[in-house]
């Protein structure tokens, strides 16, 4: 193959390459997390198209950006600036890298969901950290991400769902049978979110829950 052939390879591999970083990173940080919980309020207030998915991801990749900021910051300290400065090779700034990236995925990730990918991947019992490969972290980590969004999202539905059973069954003792209980349960689910700062403690809650 010609050189012009061996670029437009490598030039093909790299585009391929750039389409899967976003995907890399969402899975790789809290991104998951705070998208599923912040869905789960959604649906609790019964509003399916405010925010809208736009807003929603928007609110998400920021909350991301500030929660990993640390991790970020020592990627750059670690990794970047040093192959920036021709200190290291490609190779070093990528092992470098991803150090920060596991440290992050490890306090988020539970023990059993660990444990679930060794064994899936017939791997022999880790006796430290550095001998769990990063592919088998990831699956766990994101299995860990989505049970942590779920809990939470638990105990965001419930407060929702307390007004909507006294909403139901104060229809139901008038007689008012032929009238959706949304219609009067959603303007008190709206009112609630906002005289108790919703926003403010699902942020707080979300934030924290990375700590």
């Amino acid at each position: 193959m010609n050189a012009n052939g061996s670029n437009a390879v490598q030039l093909l591999i790299l585009v391929a390459g750039l389409t899967l970083i976003p995907a890399l990173l969402f899975t790789v940080t809290g991104f998951t997390r705070i998208l599923v919980v912040l869905g789960f309020v959604r649906s609790g207030l019964g509003t399916p198209t405010a925010p809208p998915n736009q807003v929603l991801v928007g609110i998400a990749f920021f909350l991301t950006v500030f929660v990993m900021a640390p991790t970020f910051t020592a990627i750059k300290k670690d990794a970047i600036d040093p192959l920036t400065a021709h200190k290291i090779t490609q190779t070093q700034a990528i092992d470098r890298g991803q150090e920060p990236l596991r440290d992050f995925m490890f306090r988020q990730t539970r023990d059993k969901d660990l444990a679930l990918f060794v064994d899936l991947a017939h791997l022999k019992r880790p006796k430290t950290r550095a001998d769990v490969p990063t592919w088998t972290l990831i699956p766990a980590f994101v299995i860990s991400e989505l049970k942590t969004a779920f809990q939470i999202g638990f105990l965001i539905f419930l407060p929702f769902l307390v007004i909507d059973l006294v909403v139901s069954s104060t229809l139901m003792s008038m007689g008012m049978v032929m009238l959706p209980p949304v219609f009067i349960s959603l303007p008190f689910k709206i009112l609630l979110f906002v005289l108790v700062d919703g926003w403010n403690l699902v942020t707080r809650s979300l934030v924290e829950s990375f700590h």
